[in-house]
């Protein structure tokens, strides 16, 4: 394949001299094999995501979900053939971890999930290919700049598009969990300090969580009425459910085992890891910070879970309240 030399090159090469000139045909010879390795890995991407949104467009029955992958499909081969073409390997096949991966996300978390997990990894490529700019042949670089605005915009507006009506209700669904994390887990531990028994431990959070799962429910059902844009009712319900559940989750290891140390343990794990869903998920449709708000949730609920057990201790030992 003939490789492109842009005009700086040819010039040093000119006005260093015959004495470098084997530097520059090195400097030319580097050139080429660092666009060609680059264009193999950015083709490689690019064939992945259009076989992926191909795949995605046959899945489902919403028709506009459907046109939208279909969309994708084109632009994203669009940009494997620009990427190709720089390559000397015949055949570039995807990356089918992440094919099989981003297929698995479609269908447990739906198609705006699925859009924003992808969009989510555009963020790198965009700095990469910014920076590529000088390695982009001058004929080619419209059709480059192109593909960076492609990148940088399309995939945001799609995901848009076909927001599914269960995403405008994630904040009430993250707002039950992540309550119930800091009351139920604070709650435990609290008990901890007064009961002998990981059984009446257990109760009192699945308690205590389902008169708060309505206190919620209720409290978001109020919220949505000041303007949401969509049902009151169904952001109660997400609410109110998501708390109870988390309370449900956090409570089964009481009554699995009779060490009070194990239980505990087991408690916590669960909700570090409920924790690191919410912020992962959370971050991948608002593009948050993960580690940020996964370190000020966690360190709330594990701030409230200590404080409480020295409360309830400090019950035991001043009032002499044992259960």
């Amino acid at each position: 394949m003939l490789k492109i030399v842009p005009s700086y090159f040819i010039q040093n090469s000119v006005s260093i001299g015959k004495q470098q000139g084997d530097f520059s045909i090195m400097s030319q010879k580097l050139y080429s094999l660092t666009l060609e390795k680059i264009a193999e890995e950015e083709a490689k991407d690019e064939i992945t995501d259009y076989t992926t949104y191909t795949r995605l467009s046959k899945v489902g029955k919403n028709p506009k979900s459907k046109q939208v992958f279909s969309d994708l499909s084109k632009m994203e081969l669009r940009h494997y053939e620009f990427w190709k073409k720089y390559s000397t390997k015949s055949k570039i096949t995807p990356n089918k971890i992440k094919l099989y991966f981003v297929l698995f996300l479609r269908w447990v978390m739906g198609a705006s999930f699925a859009i924003k997990y992808l969009e989510g990894q555009e963020a790198s490529t965009i700095k990469k290919y910014e920076g590529l700019r000088t390695l982009i042949p001058s004929e080619d670089k419209k059709s480059f700049e192109e593909i960076i605005v492609d990148e940088k915009g399309h995939e945001n507006s799609f995901a848009e598009e076909v927001k599914g009506g269960y995403v405008r209700y994630i904040s009430f669904i993250v707002l039950g969990l992540a309550d119930a994390l800091v009351e139920i887990a604070g709650i435990h531990a609290g008990s901890l300090g007064i009961y002998k028994s990981t059984e009446l431990t257990g109760l009192a959070g699945i308690i205590a969580g389902a008169a708060a799962s309505l206190a919620m429910a209720s409290a978001a059902f109020a919220q949505a009425k000041q303007g949401f844009q969509g049902s009151a009712s169904l952001a109660a319900a997400y609410t109110g459910l998501s708390y109870f559940v988390n309370a449900v989750i956090l409570a089964t290891p009481y009554f699995l085992t009779k060490n009070m140390f194990a239980a505990i343990t087991t408690s916590v794990c669960l909700g570090v890891a409920i924790i690191a869903f919410i912020s992962w998920y959370n971050s991948v449709m608002s593009s948050s910070h993960f580690k940020r708000d996964f370190a000020e949730l966690a360190g709330i609920m594990l701030g409230a879970t200590l404080a409480l057990y020295v409360f309830g201790t400090l019950v035991r030992v001043l009032f002499g309240i044992t259960v």
